[in-house]
């Protein structure tokens, strides 16, 4: 019979706790691997476009290339941030408090992006770069779009280190089963009553002096009975759950073997993702730019593709817990996908219709 794998990976590459990062973010601030994905995938993306200027395949140099890079990159960020608190979290837009970074739009340490923000932030990024240096603004969009399945690829990978966006529940047997530590947090926001089979863990994790304090059984239900009404022994159960996540990744054995059998075997659809929206879509859209094409349809091209993966690849993907599924029980983010395959087909259509010059490719064309 096989064993689902217990996912024990560390989210980060190396973790600060020192002042003031630790008095500003607890224990949540170092270099991550989703950080660093995104880092592989602007300079992969910079790479192949001073590739295409050495061959004057676009009109742009390597400086402006660089600068261009910068302006993506906020892009990316500022968009995807702002996309996931838009479609996907909009109580954030209204969280202000006292701790440092002060709004929670601005918590980007405790995670939250949205591809479709993204696309739309590189987009605006696009159009005031092509303003200044005078080149048309949908021949940087399909320079972004050349390189996004790359860099989607890789902040898939991130997302399953991170143990986040995991998968629908599989069968055991099934080889790429993976349980994730992560759940726990999942069912303490919409499944509290699995949370009474944790305190077998929590005992464990006490004989190991684990736990700052002692807890009973008796507590522990107490707690649970509590917890929609007092705060206190919600933030003891969040520390608790926080606590044994950490001692999964640090490898605590006995932890591990305590916690893997409560678990839900699930789909690695970061993984699924990471292939489907990601390396396909790359690989798809550098073939189709083999020759020069006119500006926007390796947009509309990129555009049509991650729309259709991200629908079907969704099909192995929890919901956003918060939100759940939608009108025929698809996800909010299929939904998006559905109406980005419309605008992707118009693209396609308009740009390929007009008289602009072809640029990019990787041979070069008269045209």
């Amino acid at each position: 019979m096989n064993s689902a794998y217990l996912h024990d990976l560390d989210p980060f590459i190396i973790q600060l706790n020192f002042a003031p990062f630790s008095s500003w973010f607890g224990e949540d601030f170092g270099l991550r691997w989703y950080g660093m994905a995104y880092l592989v995938g602007f300079i992969l993306a910079y790479l192949m476009w001073s590739y295409m200027s050495k061959k004057d395949l676009i009109p742009l140099s390597k400086q402006q290339l660089g600068d261009y890079l910068t302006y993506a990159a906020f892009g990316t960020m500022i968009g995807g941030r702002l996309g996931y608190c838009l479609f996907y979290a909009p109580e954030t837009l209204t969280d202000f408090h006292g701790n440092f970074p002060f709004w929670g739009v601005l918590e980007v340490h405790k995670g939250g992006m949205a591809s479709h923000g993204g696309i739309v932030g590189i987009m605006v990024a696009s159009l005031l770069y092509a303003r200044k240096v005078n080149v048309p603004t949908l021949l940087l969009i399909d320079l972004s779009s050349l390189a996004a399945g790359v860099g989607i690829f890789f902040g898939r990978i991130a997302n399953f280190i991170n143990g986040e966006l995991f998968g629908r529940e599989c069968s055991e047997k099934f080889w790429l089963a993976v349980k994730f530590p992560q759940e726990l947090t999942y069912w303490a926001g919409y499944k509290l009553q699995n949370l009474n089979n944790l305190f077998p863990v929590v005992k464990k994790m006490q004989e190991q002096e684990l736990l700052d304090k002692q807890v009973y059984a008796e507590q522990w239900t107490a707690w649970l009975e509590g917890f929609n009404y007092n705060s206190l022994a919600r933030n003891q159960i969040y520390d608790i759950i926080d606590k044994i996540i950490l001692a999964v990744q640090n490898g605590n054995h006995i932890i591990q073997a305590e916690l893997a059998p409560i678990l839900t075997p699930r789909y690695p659809s970061q993984l699924f993702q990471a292939g489907m929206e990601g390396l396909l879509v790359f690989i798809a859209c550098f073939v189709f730019w083999m020759k020069p094409q006119k500006p926007g349809v390796i947009t509309g091209v990129f555009g049509l593709l991650y729309a259709v993966m991200r629908i079907l690849g969704e099909q192995f993907r929890m919901p956003d817990a918060h939100i759940g599924f939608q009108a025929l029980g698809m996800t909010r983010g299929q939904w998006l996908s559905v109406g980005m395959i419309f605008v992707a087909l118009a693209v396609i259509y308009i740009c390929s219709k007009s008289k602009n010059k072809k640029y990019g490719g990787w041979i070069k064309s008269n045209n």
